[in-house]
């Protein structure tokens, strides 16, 4: 399995960094990272608490970087319009030489989904839609960046479409989807990139990428095309006790959720090395080939202190 990769998300939201800490010091534990090995960073999407955003920190990162890709895990493109968002992107992958890969998300029903689209200004109905189609237009952008040419969708409409910033890619970054439902997956196979889902187990995850490949295949599409990714939340303890009990605190601080609602709905993994590693190469097992790890800790020194270590695990995963 040497073709596994390792990424880390940058702590970029208040409730990983933790109070009194410098959120400018997350630029050098960007460049740690890269440092010590990581294949990749990304960074999280979110409107309602207090983080660095998401496409600044990423625009932050590239000129201190020259090998790691840079990645959204997940972007909410309803919180941009459309347009603007094209050519913030295609920015970032010109002034990062061609590193930018994107996951892109509709977000979920409830407290964490609907507030943002009311603070967006944008209908919660038929958000799948609207997604499928910013994403159709950003590449329609990216592939004829003198513009000229009209988007008619059935949400977003453009009747004479600008020059656009051309990416550093011809066409534009790869673009990844988030999702894991049956409509999801079956999305992904047809006209996404690559997919990077959270399922609580190895299982949901296999049967998933089965879905896929084969919506893919049906599709005229080669399936390896296709990019198998995981977003996991990971802390390396002493103990499995110590390691609930820091997913707990995480799960709180993050959330405001206990622990066992969020291990229901998320891949987690915490305690000793070889009990982290075991359960990640169930994943590896399954089909994932890209692991992108959100440290489930609650202060930047304790990012810090675990990024050092999580790097470890790539020797379990070869």
């Amino acid at each position: 399995m040497d073709d596994v990769e390792l990424g880390v998300l940058i702590p970029i939201g208040q409730a990983q960094w933790g109070p009194g800490a410098d959120p400018r010091e997350l630029l050098d534990f960007a460049v740690r990272a890269e440092e010590l090995g990581y294949s990749s960073l990304w960074v999280n999407d979110f409107l309602l608490t207090p983080r660095i955003e998401a496409l600044t920190m990423l625009a932050a990162v590239a000129p201190l970087t020259s090998r790691v890709t840079l990645g959204t895990a997940a972007l909410l493109p309803v919180l941009r319009r459309p347009v603007q968002a094209a050519q913030a992107l295609a920015s970032i992958d010109l002034l990062s030489g061609g590193r930018l890969v994107l996951t892109v998300g509709a977000a979920f029903p409830g407290a964490f989904g609907e507030p943002q689209h009311a603070l967006s200004e944008v209908p919660w109905e038929r958000r799948f839609t609207r997604l499928d189609e910013t994403v159709a237009l950003w590449r329609q952008l990216w592939a004829a960046p003198d513009g000229g040419g009209a988007f008619q969708g059935s949400l977003l409409r453009f009747e004479q479409l600008p020059a656009m910033t051309a990416p550093a890619r011809p066409g534009g970054p790869p673009v990844w989807l988030g999702g894991a439902s049956e409509s999801a997956l079956r999305r992904i196979g047809r006209r996404y990139d690559g997919w990077m889902p959270y399922p609580p187990s190895a299982a949901d995850y296999a049967s998933g990428l089965a879905t896929v490949r084969g919506t893919a295949a049906e599709a005229g599409r080669d399936p390896a095309a296709v990019t198998p990714a995981l977003f996991v939340s990971v802390a390396l303890t002493d103990t499995v006790e110590q390691g609930r009990e820091t997913l707990q605190t995480f799960a709180q601080a993050s959330y405001g959720l206990p622990l066992d609602q969020l291990e229901r709905i998320q891949a987690l993994a915490a305690g000793p090395s070889d009990v982290v590693a075991e359960k990640l190469r169930g994943y590896v097992a399954a089909g994932a080939r890209h692991l992108a790890v959100r440290i489930a800790t609650t202060s930047l020194e304790s990012q810090r202190a675990q990024l050092e270590q999580i790097i470890k695990l790539k020797e379990y995963l070869a």
